[in-house]
């Protein structure tokens, strides 16, 4: 049943390029406003958005709410508006279902008024690892496994990866400063680190921001996915 009242919409067509896990890209949305009212943007949490959904093969959310880009005008009854709008892959890579929406922030998605989303799917490709820099000073030499540990999470869709320091012989152990007691080596992943990423990894544009110990450190900012893992290990002489 198609549905009637203010806010109806129609897809007319979503295109964006190839999908990488964590990257930000710009897609471009085609849809006409079949209600009647005039669709807008009140400002920086008000009014329409359009957004998007990642969801898994059986139509379970896996990231629900994801960006939102305000309309760059007006649109009336009947019109079709054409924009561009910001789109960033899932993590890890694999095969997903993309539901573009709209929705007016802080009270509901268009979807729940009996519109129907844009959906498709799509395989969601590695990101690609190969401009990763590693900051490393002098006297810091990274544990074997290091890079294919990291490459393997930039892969997955990281632009930031850092992990764990300690002295390349116990006779230093006591002369490590206290800053540097968050980053002992051992346990996993840490998706909610609280302090910056030391020695990092990063992929351009990204740079060290920050210093922890005299040593160059990635504080995380902006919305790039970021990871810390404790058994990616830099050893410091």
């Amino acid at each position: 049943m198609t549905p009637s009242g203010p806010l109806v919409l129609r897809w007319r067509a979503v295109e964006h390029a190839p999908v990488h896990a964590g990257v930000l890209q710009t897609a471009v949305v085609e849809v006409e406003n079949a209600g009647s009212a005039t669709w807008r943007t009140r400002g920086p949490n008000e009014g329409l958005f359009l957004s998007y959904h990642w969801l898994d093969e059986r139509g379970n959310p896996i990231v629900w709410d994801n960006l939102r880009t305000p309309l760059v005008r007006p649109v009336e009854p009947g019109e079709v508006l054409r924009q561009e709008f910001g789109l960033r892959g899932p993590l890890p890579p694999g095969r997903y279902r993309l539901a573009v929406d709209m929705l007016e922030e802080n009270r509901f998605w268009l979807a729940e008024l009996g519109n129907a989303w844009h959906e498709e799917s799509v395989d969601v490709l590695p990101r690609d690892a190969s401009g990763a820099q590693a900051f490393l000073p002098d006297g810091a030499e990274p544990a074997d496994g290091w890079r294919e540990h990291v490459s393997a999470l930039h892969a997955e869709g990281y632009a930031a990866v850092g992990g764990a320091v300690e002295p390349a012989s116990r006779l230093l152990r006591r002369r490590l400063p206290a800053a540097l007691e968050p980053y002992a080596a051992g346990g996993g992943r840490h998706p909610h680190f609280p302090h910056p990423l030391v020695c990092p990894s990063l992929l351009p544009p990204l740079e060290p921001n920050a210093e922890v110990a005299g040593l160059p450190a990635y504080r995380p900012e902006g919305d790039e996915p970021w990871m810390f893992d404790g058994r990616a290990v830099v050893r410091l002489r």
